[in-house]
């Protein structure tokens, strides 16, 4: 059976994940006590209990689901043993590519909550602009309305206001980035271009937008002093929807994934494309589970959130 691992985004954090198998499995706890020691905080108090309004803030929301998400993978890997059959592919959605490229071996745990704290806390520092989601509109037509947008909004003096399409979530769920006022205007376009529905998402900041680029400069920065290694099995890019086997192609991945749309209905085609029968979500929630469903329903779909999917998994899957 080919199998990949996908690891979701920011927005699938809730208060007490995680909490179960902190309790339940030793190597689980040993995850989430490594986060804790490496960034200096209470991580997973945070995870347990929150307050909600903290754990969602971009710069603890992070961390925290790569940290969520690591555990899972350990205990999957502990429980299933020699008999486990590893993925052939791994991928994940805007953050979560740091879950999988750990998953994947091409960074250790402690250097990716080390950068991923570090991408949310530049990130939350952007603060800057807007994100919508539009219902209901099909790829062209909303790429093209961003497009006559920012040329308007820039011939009229506004140079700093641009709109791009971020997030190919599904085939009628897309999301738009960029200046506030450039968000608006276009909102209002794709409405009357028959749009369901433009609904304005509560982010920070206009995230997998140019207007990133500091933020992306920051962890170009960051990116450069760790050490990286080639991942097996091969990331499957949000930026290019391509599978990645080097390190230095990695690189460039967690530099130009900030700034680019995450083009993850391409990443679920080329995973049917190459064969892959079994998808599993491994993470908080199943938000990704549902835009696979969307694109490639004929996909076997797989949650693994807490310690009982985990057995579910493994008796199924051996």
């Amino acid at each position: 059976m080919t199998t990949a691992w996908i690891f979701p985004g920011q927005g699938s954090q809730v208060v007490g994940m995680g909490r179960h198998l902190y309790e339940q499995m030793p190597e689980a706890r040993a995850v989430f006590d490594e986060a804790d020691q490496t960034l200096g905080f209470g991580l997973s108090e945070l995870c347990f209990e929150g307050p909600e309004e903290r754990l969602t803030a971009t710069e603890y929301a992070q961390p925290a689901l790569l940290t969520v998400s690591t555990a899972l993978v350990r205990a999957i890997r502990v429980i299933g043993g020699e008999r486990l059959l590893e993925p052939t592919m791994v991928a994940g959605h805007s953050l979560g590519e740091y879950s999988a490229l750990v998953a994947g071996g091409a960074l250790d745990f402690a250097t990716a909550i080390r950068l991923v704290r570090r991408r949310g806390e530049l990130m939350a520092a952007a603060s800057e602009g807007a994100m919508a989601a539009v219902i209901g509109l099909n790829e062209d037509t909303l790429e093209q309305i961003c497009r006559e947008t920012s040329d308007q909004l820039q011939r009229a003096g506004e140079h700093s206001s641009t709109v791009v399409v971020a997030n190919y979530n599904a085939p009628d769920q897309l999301v738009i980035s960029g200046s506030t006022h450039a968000i608006s205007l276009a909102g209002q376009r794709a409405k009357s271009a028959g749009a369901k529905r433009v609904l304005p998402l509560k982010v920070s900041a206009a995230f997998h937008s140019p207007l990133m680029i500091n933020a992306a400069e920051g962890m170009a920065r960051e990116i450069d002093t760790v050490t990286v290694h080639d991942p097996s099995p091969p990331l499957l890019a949000n930026v290019t929807a391509e599978p990645l086997h080097r390190a230095e192609d990695i690189r460039r991945e967690l530099v130009s994934q900030i700034v680019a749309p995450v083009r993850w209905i391409a990443s679920v085609q080329r995973m049917v494309a190459d064969g892959i029968a079994t998808v599993v979500e491994i993470g908080p929630g199943k938000v990704l589970t549902g835009l696979i469903r969307r694109i490639a329903p004929q996909v076997r779909m797989v949650n693994v959130s807490g310690i009982d999917d985990v057995h579910s998994y493994l008796a199924e899957n051996r």
